[in-house]
């Protein structure tokens, strides 16, 4: 026999608190005005993000979508309680693999799920978002927070991204010209961005060390303040470059698969690329990865962008010029390799020299 209550059983009973997703738009409503851009006034509440692609500067736009999260990298942001940064991942993630096709970012949703909804937590991690489309040139149009107790613990959330870009019709990238002796050119990372971590998440518990000790390989920080250094937004200098000469073939986003799954993705049939490994810079986390994991080289190279974290493509006579423009806006750049003649093998990345591990 089923015992009558004396007051019906709430949603807030349930585990989801409605007042709670109000208090956190109510506290993220001015991150999301301060992502305003030409195109759209950046005010959520709506049922749905409007763009005018006509304000924002288009005459024959192609549009561009890309979607992504930001893996077990949350993990350790939930662990540690650093939830800031983890929001420029997300960004990042997305409006990278737009740029490279030669599209302008020009808006991002986000989707928020959670088992229990803390509004302070919540609103660092919009703060993080706002951050990364505030620096990438988008607009935060809208986006969902998901309160669902039993299917995530409490304290644990995840994170989905999704961006619209647009390029002008017939400017599109990769253009259809790459060929041998082009070359490769390597723009670096800031870290380890946001591909690996379930690997690395392995390394610090062989290693012993908690998130709150002092990193092995940036002692000035913890180690969980250097593993959440957000990934590199490379939209302006790209769109700058762009803007500058119309020398570049081609990008690549160097994510998860490193070069061997990446470069290939924009290369034609009966093209491969080569990678000289002497010319990367490898940054001491990756060696201390590699070191206290006895991961082997091939095994860093398709797992971690290893120091490059975008490559570009452009003809050995323009190759100069295209570093220096990169310079002149204050993103470093310097060439990694070549496109040779393909050999029908399935594996279109082959290396020389050795990894700096």
């Amino acid at each position: 026999m089923v015992k009558k209550r004396q007051n019906g059983l709430t949603y807030a009973d349930s585990g989801v608190d409605i007042d709670a997703g109000n208090e956190l738009v109510d506290q993220i409503k001015p991150l999301v005005r301060s992502t305003r851009r030409p195109g759209a006034d950046a005010e959520i509440g709506g049922f749905g993000g409007l763009f005018d692609l006509k304000a924002a500067g288009f005459k024959d736009p192609i549009l561009v979508a890309a979607n992504d999260g930001v893996g077990t990298k949350v993990k350790i942001a939930i662990e540690t309680g650093i939830h800031h940064t983890i929001g420029i991942d997300l960004v990042a993630m997305c409006v990278n693999d737009l740029v490279v096709q030669g599209a302008e970012p020009l808006f991002f949703l986000d989707y928020f799920a959670t088992g229990k909804l803390e509004p302070h937590i919540g609103a660092e991690i919009i703060k993080g978002i706002a951050k990364g489309c505030i620096e990438s040139g988008c607009a935060l149009i809208g986006g969902e927070t998901a309160e669902m107790p039993g299917l995530y613990g409490r304290g644990d959330y995840d994170l989905a991204g999704f961006a619209v870009g647009a390029a002008e019709r017939g400017t599109l990238l990769p253009k259809s010209d790459i060929g041998p002796s082009d070359v490769i050119i390597g723009l670096p990372s800031s870290g380890v961005h946001s591909n690996g971590f379930s690997l690395v998440r392995r390394i610090v518990e062989l290693s012993g060390l908690n998130w709150s000790d002092p990193a092995p390989f940036s002692p000035e920080e913890t180690l969980g303040d250097a593993l959440l250094k957000p990934t590199r937004l490379y939209v302006k200098p790209i769109l700058a470059a762009l803007k500058a000469t119309q020398a570049i073939k081609a990008f690549a986003h160097i994510t998860g698969g490193g070069f061997p799954d990446n470069i290939p993705r924009v290369l034609p049939e009966g093209s491969n690329a080569e990678i000289d490994l002497a010319t990367i810079p490898v940054l001491p986390v990756f060696k201390w990865l590699a070191a206290t994991g006895g991961v082997a080289p091939h095994e860093m190279l398709r797992t971690f962008n290893c120091g490059i974290g975008m490559v570009a493509i452009v003809a050995n006579k323009h190759a100069d010029e295209v570093i220096e423009i990169f310079a002149k806006v204050g993103q470093p750049a310097f060439k990694i390799g070549k496109i040779t003649e393909g050999d029908g093998k399935p594996e279109r990345v082959s290396y020389k020299g050795t990894l700096k591990l």
